[in-house]
């Protein structure tokens, strides 16, 4: 719970809070009625969410280090890392959302590998490559998600400069690119799964596969900008299924020998 509260409402919360800070020109075009560039909320009220967040997060990170008995504070590493991460994502001089490609892997990798590894350290052991080099492919995944929220977002990312994938491909080459990112990322991990032994965790990640290919059929492909939010909401609980199953299935697989 305290993991799930970390990764959450404060490391999330301090992601998006931040985002939103320098994204306040941008949202004044595209999403004008948002709390910032809508005056409901100071500029003082922004800079004190961000630290509390920030710091209640470290906080929270190296107390789950202390509980866990680590000698190494792996989860307030990985929290210091990622909150890093999340600055220059939306931060300039980096300002890694201005590449597509860049940005979005950088958003997909922060909300599947960092709360996978912080799950993983917590309640098992970061000591097999495996642990470290799958989430972050599976993050490959994570950039498909991470395109449906910037169909909406067109028009101002291309008056600021902002070279997201549907600017750079236009809403027809990006709905592809997301709907290939997310399926194509998990039948891999389907094979890999079934190529150790898993072949009930293979069958499993296949089986969630099918209902998001149904909804980006329906939902996404025939009109991301009208559908991304109906999109997200029926087809992303089974992408998130699939990477608990994926994650509980790693942390209990007798690898033997190989990593």
């Amino acid at each position: 719970l305290v993991a799930m509260i970390l990764a959450g409402p404060f490391l999330t919360g301090f992601t998006q809070t931040i985002n939103d800070w320098y994204d306040k020109e941008i949202d004044a075009i595209n999403e004008p009625y948002r709390p910032i560039p809508s005056g409901a909320i100071s500029e003082g009220e922004v800079i004190a969410q961000i630290w509390i967040l920030l710091l209640g997060g470290l906080g929270i990170s190296y107390g789950l280090d202390v509980w866990a008995g680590h000698d190494f504070p792996v989860v307030f590493a990985l929290s210091v890392f990622g909150s890093f991460i999340s600055y220059i994502y939306s931060a300039p001089p980096l300002k890694l959302k201005q590449n597509g490609w860049a940005g979005n892997y950088a958003l997909g990798a922060s909300y599947i590998s960092l709360p996978w590894w912080c799950g993983q350290a917590v309640f098992g052991e970061l000591d097999r490559p495996v642990f470290w080099i799958l989430p972050i492919l599976y993050s490959i995944a994570g950039l498909g998600i991470a395109i449906v929220n910037d169909f909406k977002s067109v028009e101002g990312d291309r008056a600021m400069g902002l070279n997201s994938l549907p600017v750079a491909f236009g809403i027809d080459g990006a709905k592809w690119i997301c709907a290939g990112s997310v399926t194509l990322t998990q039948l891999g991990v389907a094979g890999y799964l079934a190529s150790i032994g898993e072949t009930a965790y293979g069958a499993g990640i296949l089986a969630l596969i099918l209902p998001q290919i149904y909804f980006q059929a329906t939902l996404l492909i025939p009109d991301p900008v009208a559908n991304d939010v109906k999109y997200q909401a029926q087809s992303q609980p089974f992408f998130v299924f699939g990477i608990l199953a994926t994650a509980l299935c790693l942390g209990h697989h007798d690898f033997g020998d190989v990593a």
